[in-house]
């Protein structure tokens, strides 16, 4: 049995410019991972698109994978084209306005990428602007790394052994973008 996440790509979900931030809207890596609006981290995904889709198809059976994830600050389209240009690849991206979250989210926020993953057979990177309003984000905090692929059993299995001295602010459960978990391991990697 395998969580699915629909087609983000279907109609049907301070990198740069560092700004000062107010003592009030300095939150800590703690509180940062524990309110991020993002499917970064180890993120239990069994799937996520016809992108992996095509990726499985090109490698074979379908692996559990570890990758980076960047939270920028409204820069997100930019900069993952810029990577594009430089490491090649296949970009599918999806904006708020895009995903059924747009219903929940102000309007300012519509133009912002929900999600963007960068692939190619070499290498993948995945990313979304900040979707925080509330919430400026603090320079070192904004890369994570998650899991994605194999089944639910294996990656259910992986969650529980990274969980090993971990704080779980989000157990493994279904989300209405997929299957999601997420920690903070002994290490304070997100």
């Amino acid at each position: 049995m395998k969580g699915q996440m629909p087609n983000l790509n279907d109609k049907s979900i301070q990198a740069q410019g560092e700004r000062p931030m107010s003592e009030a809207n300095q939150i800590s890596r703690r509180q940062f991972v524990a309110s991020a609006l993002s499917t970064a981290a180890f993120a239990a995904l069994a799937t996520h698109s016809i992108a992996d889709a095509q990726m499985q198809a090109m490698k074979g059976d379908e692996m559990t994978t570890l990758t980076p994830y960047l939270l920028l600050d409204g820069k997100c389209q930019q900069a993952m084209e810029f990577y594009k240009s430089c490491l090649g690849g296949e970009l599918p991206l999806t904006k708020v306005k895009d995903f059924p979250i747009r219903d929940h989210m102000p309007a300012v926020q519509q133009e912002k990428v929900l999600n963007a993953r960068l692939r190619s057979a070499e290498l993948e990177i995945s990313a979304s602007d900040w979707l925080r309003p509330d919430r400026s984000p603090i320079r070192g905090n904004t890369v994570c790394l998650y899991l994605s692929g194999g089944t639910l059993q294996e990656l259910k299995a992986l969650f529980e052994r990274l969980s090993e001295g971990a704080q779980v602010t989000d157990p493994v459960k279904e989300q209405f973008f997929g299957t999601y978990g997420a920690l903070n391991d002994k290490f304070g990697v997100r």
